[in-house]
């Protein structure tokens, strides 16, 4: 990748070092770092290591980190997004032109958009309850029914056998049509939100496929979870009402054009990723504050309230739907999917010994939560070889946790003893023909199997059961340790496989589990019941996995809606948290670094502060003229994948050489297409003016941009000039070379730049020193450069 510009899988990071001006393409010029542009054999050798070792980061003294990055189960190129508002001439004179009435259509527009993510938001999470909960319920009484007639070796077969098929058809939907659902694509939308456009996270494929391979994957009995998945959704959805019109379909009035920018997309895929969260867990203000806590990297007040609206909206929306489902009208659905977890009936009161039972959670969740984190990294390491195989072998690997998983949740319940029903629950136990807590599985009459009762229901249904107060005998003591064993590896090994999956539902069955089985242990010495402990041990295994405690803890009030546990929960998560913190990483950090996204972190790492801006710049720069020749522009969007260039003015347009501004590679595509061109150089700014407009410029849908092959320039148009002025960004984000690296770094990140130019300290030298991209700040990157400063070699030294 190049210091001027987007990271893609033929680019080398450029900055200083060395500067090319592009006013003779023919001439080649000495460099100061005595380095060579590298061929294009050297980008394909670079390309196919990382596809043998998608997972190892190459260092060398040229920056090319993290050129390709895995997306869902593939690897993919990845570039950077124009979040900056790009002040041209161009710029300028179309926000002059707007009239109040065409300001009052963009504000309009925003919330009626904001509107819109939230009502598609709640009607996708309704389907996908709707779905997920009729298919697994047919498939469970058909199950069941083989059951009660002994036919037990036929009711695995249609148990496994309807697994199997779920599972193949979302292999199949993420194998070949859209590999970037796979997973559950909250870190793919946290990295979007930090600045990294990767290819095709946000398409109408890939949001097909998330809805439909969730519901095959979570309908087939895999222990993950839809919620995680309808983040991804939500965010699909605001990408695709984003898009400022479609010229293919015809949908371009004026006044969808505004959103043609990443700068607007950002703000409503932060909504739609809230969206998601609150169709998942129906919790609108434990959405807004997932998207403040984990995955938005910018913000600002007036994005809260639209947020805050669009959770708003999906909320209204999901109860309007269940309450027309409370009648039976919706199958096996009723309230299945979307629920209020039951627990609001026990009373937490709580002394000093429960506050210490508490925190010995809060210790034991963080510390089974960072080995869950560690474990994941393992597995995911070693599906993604599997995965890079092709296709066939992403199915091949579905099928076999499948089957798995199905050995699992059939083969376990016969080791449960088969336990009588209380007398209070009358006809309500065994439930047989419907959903319920008590399972017969292969008990007689009046019995049930408390095991079955866990892996024979959905996973809501599941975890609901662990939750319900009041129930201290209903679960043995060995039955939930199998069960949270089980949940425990299946979870692990699972995530990872070609199928929109996410790890919410897996952690809090795990936790809820553990939870119930610490209250059961722990029930002399408390007066906590439970269904409050699993609840805790749930918290636990999310703060020690997830690392989020704001989010974590409003959204699971909410889903049990009681008040009361709310210093309970916060502390639990906050204990959870920190000692999990010594360990690792959260889960989606972890994700994020290991995929090989460019992501920039809140804070720097503390060896940039022993180093300035220009330290890691790298060479070359090219820059263009105010005025500049045909033929040196084509020649350098040839030779180089940049995404911005430097133009300065000389004399005798300026007294001295100046920075002017920065200039982009796809608005330099535009303008050449245009072909304004003049045989002598000359100011045609006021030309340009007239014959353009802001929206020409304006950033395309996915993948239908011009490109370098679209040109078709003649050999007399590549000796004529064209004038830059107009389409130059004139106040890039500027830092004197001396800056702290780590000031730098913050500067970039806040901002959400995606160029960031370095100036020199002092006059009589070129005006631009370089430039800072994404991949400038990378610590492998850095540390390629500057070996000394790793903090790991020098602990193993001392």
């Amino acid at each position: 990748m190049d210091g001027n510009g987007k990271e893609t899988d033929l680019e080398i990071e450029a900055g200083a070092g060395a500067m090319i001006m592009a006013n003779d393409y023919g001439r080649q010029q000495d460099r100061e770092d005595n380095t060579s542009e590298p061929s294009s054999d050297h980008f394909v050798v670079v390309k196919e290591s990382f596809l043998r070792e998608p997972l190892l980061l190459k260092k060398n003294r040229m920056n090319n980190t993290s050129q390709l990055a895995i997306v869902g189960a593939n690897v993919c190129p990845i570039e950077s997004l124009d979040y900056e508002i790009i002040e041209n001439d161009l710029f300028k004179q179309d926000w002059r032109a707007r009239t109040k009435v065409e300001i009052f259509q963009y504000i309009v527009l925003k919330w009626a958009l904001a509107l819109l993510i939230g009502l598609s938001t709640g009607l996708v999470g309704f389907f996908n309850n709707l779905a997920v909960e009729n298919i697994a319920g047919f498939k469970l009484l058909l199950t069941n029914s083989l059951m009660l007639k002994e036919k037990y070796y036929q009711a695995f077969a249609a148990y496994a056998g309807c697994n199997m098929i779920l599972a193949v058809v979302a292999a199949i939907l993420c194998a070949y049509i859209a590999p970037a659902a796979a997973g559950s694509g909250i870190p793919e939308v946290k990295a979007y939100l930090n600045g990294i456009d990767a290819h095709s996270i946000l398409a109408p494929s890939t949001l097909f496929v998330k809805i439909f391979g969730s519901i095959f994957g979570v309908a087939a009995g895999f222990v993950v979870g839809k919620e995680g998945p309808m983040v991804h959704t939500g965010a699909c959805i605001a990408n695709l009402l984003g898009q400022g019109g479609s010229q293919k379909y015809r949908l371009t009035w004026k006044w969808l054009r505004f959103f043609k920018n990443d700068r607007d997309r950002r703000d409503l895929i932060t909504c739609g990723a809230a969206a998601g969260v609150a169709a998942a867990f129906r919790a609108p203000v434990g959405g807004v504050l997932f998207a403040l806590e984990e995955v938005a990297s910018w913000w600002r007040s007036a994005l809260l309230w639209r947020t805050f609206f669009t959770t708003a909206v999906v909320a209204v929306v999901l109860r309007s739907f269940m309450d027309l489902c409370r009648g039976g009208t919706c199958g096996l659905f009723g309230e299945g999917g979307l629920i209020m977890f039951d627990v609001n009936e026990a009373n937490p009161a709580y002394s000093a010994p429960d506050l210490l039972a508490v925190v010995f959670l809060g210790v034991v969740g963080g510390i089974f939560g960072s080995l869950y984190n560690y474990l994941v990294d393992k597995v995911l390491r070693i599906y993604s070889i599997i995965n890079e195989r092709g296709p066939i072998f992403k199915i091949l690997l579905v099928a076999t946790i499948s089957l798995l998983t199905s050995c699992c949740s059939f083969g376990l319940p016969w080791l449960s003893k088969c336990i009588p029903c209380p007398p209070n629950l009358g006809d309500q136990c065994p439930t047989v023909g419907r959903s319920g807590h008590n399972k017969s599985f292969q008990c007689p009459p009046n019995h049930y199997n408390d095991l079955a009762s866990l892996f024979f229901n959905t996973n809501d249904d599941a975890i609901r059961n662990l939750f319900v107060a009041g129930t201290d005998k209903e679960f043995n003591l060995s039955t939930l340790v199998i069960f949270f064993i089980a949940i425990y590896f299946l979870g692990i090994i699972t995530y990872g496989i070609a199928v929109p999956s996410g790890l919410f539902i897996p952690v809090i069955l795990a936790g809820a589990s553990y939870g119930r089985l610490a209250g059961t242990l722990l029930s002399p010495f408390t007066v906590l019941d439970v269904g409050l402990f699993s609840l805790l041990g749930a918290a636990s295994f999310l703060g020690g996995t997830m690392r989020m405690t704001v989010s974590i803890c409003v959204i699971l009030l909410e889903l049990t809606n009681n008040l009361l546990m709310l210093p309970l929960v916060m502390l639990v998560l906050l204990v959870s948290k920190t000692v999990a913190d010594s360990f690792n990483k959260g889960v989606y950090d972890q994700i994020v670094k290991m995929k090989g996204l460019p992501y920039m972190e809140a804070h720097a790492e503390p060896y940039m502060r022993h180093l300035v801006a220009s330290d890691v710049v790298s060479g070359p720069l090219i820059t263009f003229y105010g005025i500049e020749k045909v033929g040196n522009i084509i020649h350098a969007l040839k030779i180089t994948g940049h995404h911005g260039f430097p133009v300065i003015d000389e004399p005798p347009v300026t007294a001295a050489p100046e920075l002017f501004g920065l200039v982009l590679r796809s608005h330099l595509l535009v303008l050449l297409k245009r072909k304004n061109f003049t045989k002598q150089k000359a100011m045609t700014g006021s030309t340009i003016m007239r014959n353009f407009k802001a929206r020409d410029f304006a950033k395309p849908g996915l993948g239908k941009g011009l490109k370098l092959e679209d040109l078709d320039i003649s050999k007399e148009e590549m000796e004529m000039y064209v004038d830059l002025h107009p389409i130059t960004n004139t106040s890039p984000y500027t830092v004197v070379e001396t800056m702290s690296l780590a000031k730098a770094a913050v500067l970039f990140r806040e901002l959400g730049l995606r160029h960031l130019l370095v100036v020199p300290k002092t006059q009589a030298r070129p005006p631009i020193v370089g430039i800072l991209t994404r991949h400038d700040f990378m610590p492998e990157h850095i540390l390629g450069l500057y070996p000394h400063l790793d903090p790991h070699k020098q602990g193993k030294e001392q």
